[in-house]
């Protein structure tokens, strides 16, 4: 799907706040995380300042929650749209909320788009395009490695972030599908039950609204609960961006992770998360790359507020990185 907007909206917006096109010296484009505490989404900030410095008439606005707030990551996209700014690209933490936001940025002449997360199927005509990960295929691998270190299955807990944020649901499919070997069924997929040799544990999956101090009490929590567990996957870096803590929390299960008996898996290389992996305190990271996320919505804005036209969507790979490879597989 292709699709462009008029320069004509965009003019007009600019003169619904006091300036000319002729007075406007650049393009201001907002970039909105889920939350601004999370430091996977300052690699996307860093993605946006550096378009910004090599890209003429192009500002990065990067602004959103101090913490993982829906209610106010909609009102910031509100106030957006009443500042008038050229484009918006959000990470919705509540797709269908930030669905309705992005039509009446899109009623106001603002192009819009998501990146990291994004809308449910049937709201995608909101946005112009989603530039990020493949989320299905984070979950893809993190259940492949799950399969390649406990072949005959295991007892398995999952931890997501927000309930409604539509790309840890995609990820949470992607591993059940995988695992279960099953197909054609709708995000976050099915609780397995036995599938294949796979049982998810009472209490999960778990929910940590991407509050890191909640994801490492959860997890001692349910390690402390089911001493047996075989699989831990996260489908974020919320579990582990808090260094120490997370450093605290898995240390005590360590023979068990060096013997194989406890295995944990985790989407996302950022740096704490590649020294927690060198180290032995996880099996597996599957990453992704906001950099790049940041760094392409400031170029599809650009092209957007132009009335060029976009692809959509647009992918930016996967990078999977296990104890073996840890050295190299970020640099390839």
């Amino acid at each position: 799907m292709k699709l462009k907007y008029s320069l004509l909206a965009g003019i007009a917006v600019v003169m619904a706040t006091g300036l000319t096109a002729e007075a406007q010296e650049e393009y201001r484009f907002a970039l909105v995380p889920k939350a601004m505490n999370n430091p996977f989404f300052d690699l996307a900030r860093d993605g946006c300042k550096a378009a910004e410095e090599e890209m003429e008439g192009v500002s990065c606005y990067y602004i959103g929650p101090s913490e993982h707030t829906e209610q106010e990551q909609i009102q910031i996209i509100q106030d957006l749209i009443t500042q008038g700014v050229d484009g918006i690209a959000v990470s919705p933490s509540n797709a269908p909320a930030a669905a309705r936001a992005l039509k009446a940025a899109n009623e106001a002449g603002i192009p819009t788009m998501t990146w990291d997360a994004d809308l449910l199927e049937e709201d995608k005509e909101v946005r112009a395009t989603y530039v990020g990960t493949l989320n299905y295929d984070i979950g893809v691998n993190l259940a492949k490695l799950a399969q390649e270190m406990k072949p005959e299955g295991g007892s398995i807990c999952l931890q997501s972030g927000g309930a409604a944020a539509a790309n840890h649901n995609e990820r949470l499919q992607g591993i059940r599908d995988t695992l279960a070997g099953t197909e054609g069924t709708e995000p976050p997929g099915e609780r397995l039950s036995g599938d294949n040799g796979w049982t998810e544990v009472e209490g999960c999956p778990l929910f940590t609204d991407d509050d890191s101090a909640k994801a490492v009490q959860q997890l001692s929590d349910i390690m402390n609960r089911h001493q047996d567990l075989d699989v831990f996957i996260s489908t974020g870096a919320f579990t582990q961006w808090s260094d120490n803590a997370y450093r605290q929390a898995i240390e005590p299960y360590m023979s068990k992770l060096e013997s194989g008996e406890l295995i944990v898996l985790v989407a996302d290389t950022l740096p704490m998360q590649m020294g927690q992996l060198k180290d032995g305190l996880s099996h597996g990271q599957v990453g992704q790359r906001p950099y790049e996320m940041g760094y392409q919505a400031m170029h599809i804005l650009k092209d957007l507020a132009e009335g060029k036209e976009v692809d959509d969507p647009i992918y930016t790979g996967l990078d999977v990185c296990t104890q073996e490879n840890a050295e190299e597989c970020l640099q390839q």
